[in-house]
């Protein structure tokens, strides 16, 4: 066999392994990324139950809780690193300002500190010592999103929401129900009783019994007043369970005489007549409800204002440019956690024609040029003191942030939502002349 087929022969299995080899090579990785999330989520597992004791420890020597997590260091809880989850990739920083620790990085959201103390108090009032009194989100691809640690000092996995799946929470979905049923015997006139309400009508379903939902829903009907949008909204939310569309839609369209420009109301209405086969009424309430639904694709309407440091800024000046027009605020914690991304898609594509207009929602205006000058940020912000009454606010109807609205260079919208890894995808195409929002 001469030199030239035996390398053929070498190449041809080189290049019929190679895909094989990759795939395997990408699957080693990925146990091993599997591997280390069961790790992972032991180590915490562990770190909670010593934080448990450690809290149980306080407790009995003060009679109360602590403020923070670190009051326990280093009397009941001698290694500070058990306040750090393993899989933590900030290091003990959390996204929401408020719920930082004072004095050192703790990974998990302590739910009873000053400011939550009383909301806390009042709910466990009605759930129990089951309820999470210390929670960690960091653990990515689990079947659950926060691991708890209770009144009770017991851990358990759940949903971000905990009062909507109290099946976690008690163990079974038979001892859920006997616990809310007891809740709403002790406390049937707290606040915190509404949200009992279909987590219990959701339950009786599962476990068969249908009669009973019925029965919550005609004793919930005698206590709602008239004007009560949260609580109809809670009634609205059973009869759906119960599948009584036909009572949902007369709720809303009696409430939209009292509430005619309620959002919720307009979209409570949009998704029903959707689901009820009524596309052109549902496209006629969701126009109601936003607005500035049917912006996207036409030229945004322009604005004339003074930026932080008093010099003229509209958005006429930016076209030819793509431009985000970034509602936010520093007190919101999406906002800020945002702002590492939207940085990084800042400096790279600035010099290509991409710039940036903050329009912040802050009231406190020290508390915003702290914060531009600490994390550098260099485009120009629109500042009110106004909050939600900003006039940018109103004239382009936002009611939620973060709210990152792009504009393509010719002044027409891209998107509403631009925002993580669909923030560069949309500027890169914008830039090409060629966006598609998905």
């Amino acid at each position: 066999m001469n030199l030239v087929l035996t390398l053929g022969i070498v190449l041809s299995v080189l290049i019929t392994f190679a895909p094989v080899a990759k795939v395997q090579a990408q699957k080693s990785i990925e146990d091993l990324e599997e591997a280390q999330n069961r790790k992972n989520v032991d180590i915490c597992t562990q770190n909670l139950l010593t934080i448990g004791k450690a809290l149980e420890a306080y407790q009995k020597a003060h009679g109360d809780l602590p403020d923070w997590l670190s009051e326990l260091y280093p009397k009941y809880l001698p290694d500070a690193n058990l306040l750090l989850c393993p899989a933590d990739e900030m290091g003990g920083t959390p996204i929401f300002t408020s719920n930082a620790d004072p004095k050192m990085p703790v990974s998990y959201g302590y739910q009873f500190h000053p400011r939550y103390r009383d909301l806390k108090s009042e709910q466990r009032q009605v759930y129990g010592d089951a309820m999470p009194l210390v929670r960690c989100r960091h653990h990515k691809n689990q079947p659950f999103d926060c691991l708890n640690l209770s009144f009770a000092f017991k851990v358990y996995p759940s949903s971000h929401v905990w009062e909507d799946t109290p099946e976690e929470m008690y163990g079974t979905p038979e001892e859920a129900i006997e616990a809310l049923e007891v809740g709403l015997q002790k406390q049937p006139d707290s606040r915190h009783a509404l949200d009992l309400y279909v987590p219990l009508a959701r339950l009786y379903i599962e476990v068969g019994l249908e009669k009973d939902v019925n029965t919550l829903i005609n004793r919930f009907k005698s206590i709602i007043k008239p004007d009560d949008l949260q609580a109809h909204s809670v009634l609205s939310a059973m009869l759906e369970l119960a599948n009584r569309d036909g009572e949902v839609l007369e709720l809303f369209e009696n409430l939209e005489q009292h509430h005619p420009n309620s959002r919720y109301v307009l979209n409570k209405l949009a998704r029903i007549h959707e689901r009820l086969g009524n596309s052109e009424l549902a496209a006629e309430y969701r126009k109601k409800a936003d607005p500035m639904s049917a912006l996207v694709g036409k030229v945004v309407p322009n604005f004339s204002a003074t930026d932080l440091d008093g010099k003229p800024i509209s958005l006429q000046d930016y076209r030819g440019k793509v431009v985000l027009l970034d509602f936010w605020a520093v007190w919101c914690g999406p906002c800020v956690g945002e702002m590492p991304n939207v940085k990084k898609v800042y400096e790279t594509h600035k010099d290509k024609g991409f710039d940036i207009i903050g329009i912040s929602l802050d009231t406190d205006e020290e508390r915003l040029r702290n914060y531009l000058k600490e994390n550098d940020i260099p485009w120009q912000q629109i500042y009110s003191g106004k909050g939600w009454d900003s006039p940018l606010a109103k004239q382009y109807h936002i009611r939620g942030i973060p709210a990152p609205w792009l504009i393509a260079r010719d002044g027409t919208l891209i998107s509403r939502e631009a925002r993580g890894v669909k923030l560069e995808r949309l500027v890169v195409e914008a830039l090409r002349g060629k966006v598609e929002d998905k």
